[in-house]
């Protein structure tokens, strides 16, 4: 019961983490998609497990150790992270549904 708690409370705090994130980017850099695209990578960043400089010094053993560690994620951190793209995509909504609206901050 308690792991299904803690499941819930990380996909709400990944879901308004990446929600703010996208918001506050697409806000300041005028973009509405943007953190739609760079979500992937984020992500592959942190778990992969290896270090960002070891991509142009070996790539061949570092996109293959980047995907076995992406295929080997586990169904929480499948949610945890579905739910921190859901608030990338929604406030990339937000931020078009404002702008249509004559909000011109945004």
């Amino acid at each position: 019961m308690a792991i299904i708690i803690q499941l819930i409370i990380s996909m709400v705090l990944f879901f308004v983490l990446f929600y703010g994130i996208s918001f506050i980017l697409n806000m300041i850099l005028k973009t509405t998609w943007l953190m739609v695209v760079v979500y992937p990578f984020i992500i592959v960043l942190l778990m992969d497990e290896i270090s960002t400089f070891s991509y142009l010094t070996k790539p061949g053993q570092s996109f293959k150790a980047a995907y076995d560690g992406i295929a080997g994620l586990d169904l929480p951190n499948i949610l945890m992270l579905g739910s921190g793209f859901i608030g990338v995509i929604l406030a990339g909504f937000t931020i078009r549904f404002l702008r249509n609206s004559g909000y011109k901050m945004f």
